[in-house]
């Protein structure tokens, strides 16, 4: 058999075997109903803005809210897909995605979820989700809270099983993997550093910018010193 004559063999095998591959899919869209109340909305855009803030001069995470997680090629939303309300994946590219699918991120599963209970989801946070971070996910950090009863746990993964975090003597609760603590605060969860101080969200730092200006520029006119001057 001549060299050409191989090669076309040899093309011919190659696209038969490509027609029969079936492709995992890909840039998927999210698939998650709108959220229950005004409250779960704000507590996501607030976790998501003091977590960008404070870490906005890193590239090495991504944090979403509210957005599909793809993890089965089946899309069974029974068990192959979930949004959870918040989550954070570290070392992965920080930029913009319709939803995180699984098998085009390295195999990547959040490293930390928080879930907004509601008396329709409450159930299903405590088991069904709570079994699937654990066992499929294997997400080292979960955590959940109620913003109508201020219900709020944590657990941490040890040797393949949750185990509840204790609270600190503020009643915070330590997140290893995002290396902060979290709390309630004026009746919604907020991070908190490992100094216990409140992260701030961006406004909240410019406007305690404003007033330590403000009060710079007051003892300056004590002394009888134009602040325009300095």
């Amino acid at each position: 058999m001549s060299i050409t004559k191989e090669l076309e063999i040899s093309e011919n095998t190659i696209q038969d075997i490509e027609k029969n591959v079936i492709l995992p899919p890909s840039n998927l869209y999210s698939d998650e109903p709108p959220l229950e109340t005004e409250l779960h909305l704000e507590e996501i855009i607030l976790l998501l803005k003091c977590l960008k803030w404070l870490w906005r001069d890193r590239t090495d995470f991504y944090a979403a809210g509210n957005l599909t997680i793809y993890y089965s090629l089946k899309k069974s939303k029974s068990e192959d897909f979930r949004g959870p309300d918040f989550f954070v994946v570290l070392d992965a590219e920080r930029k913009t995605r319709k939803s995180w699918t699984v098998w085009e991120e390295d195999g990547k599963y959040p490293n930390f979820i928080l879930e907004i209970l509601s008396p329709t989801t409450a159930n299903t946070d405590k088991n069904l989700k709570k079994t699937l971070y654990q066992n499929t996910f294997r997400t080292p950090d979960y955590f959940w809270f109620d913003p109508e009863t201020l219900e709020f746990a944590g657990f941490h993964l040890v040797d393949g099983k949750y185990q509840p975090l204790q609270a600190n003597a503020e009643g915070h609760l330590w997140s290893e993997q995002l290396g902060l603590y979290l709390g309630i605060y004026q009746g919604l969860v907020r991070f908190f550093t490992a100094g216990g101080q409140l992260v701030p969200t961006p406004e909240e730092s410019a406007e305690k910018e404003a007033q330590r200006a403000e009060r710079l520029a007051a003892k300056l006119r004590e002394l009888n010193i134009d602040p325009d001057t300095i």
